[in-house]
């Protein structure tokens, strides 16, 4: 059970990357990736928020959702759920680590329209994880997106100041890099 639980978890993180195998959560990708402080913070609030969805909505489905058979309304209750949990984290930071809410600003509230969090949690159902393995699941995959983030975040740091060609400069130059990272970890499919 170690084993299958440590490949999911491998797998999750690396090899079918959320970001940059499945495509999901470009937008907080993208656009919270500036600096390495708030892209690690982005990454830690969506690491709590995938894991602690990837729980709750596994347990609702199998405690509540199958039993009333209405199975249909999966994505509308999962929407709520995530939103709950991210207007706690929201609180939290608010409160507790106000330089951190600052920072993430708008793109915190967007944790809940992150098509990655409602993703893990869908795949979960469809997959029909158990609770141990659907945790796993949302925990890898939450720290596959925290390390795509964290790397384009340095790698822009450290490319901010480079000799640019102008039409490359911006946009363009961060969807070059982000490529070449999805091609990158292309190379962890041997490790299937």
């Amino acid at each position: 059970m170690a084993k299958t639980l440590f490949l999911v978890l491998l797998t999750t993180a690396l090899i079918n990357n959320v970001v940059l195998s499945q495509f999901l959560g470009i937008c907080p990708f993208l656009g919270v990736s500036k600096n390495v402080k708030t892209a690690a913070g982005m990454g830690g609030a969506v690491i709590f928020v995938i894991t602690i969805a990837s729980a709750v909505t596994n347990l609702l489905f199998t405690g509540v959702i199958q039993k009333l058979g209405i199975e249909y309304l999966n994505t509308i209750i999962f929407i709520l759920v995530i939103a709950a949990l991210v207007q706690f984290i929201e609180l939290f930071l608010k409160r507790f680590v106000p330089k951190l809410h600052q920072a993430l600003g708008v793109y915190l509230p967007l944790i809940t329209t992150n098509c990655a969090v409602l993703g893990v949690a869908l795949t979960n159902v469809q997959e029909g994880n158990n609770f141990i393995t659907a945790v796993v699941t949302g925990f890898g995959t939450a720290c596959g997106f925290a390390v795509a983030i964290i790397i384009l975040a340095g790698i822009r740091e450290k490319t901010e100041h480079n000799d640019i060609p102008k039409a490359f400069r911006g946009t363009p130059a961060v969807l070059l890099t982000a490529c070449l990272m999805a091609i990158a970890f292309y190379g962890f499919n041997v490790l299937a």
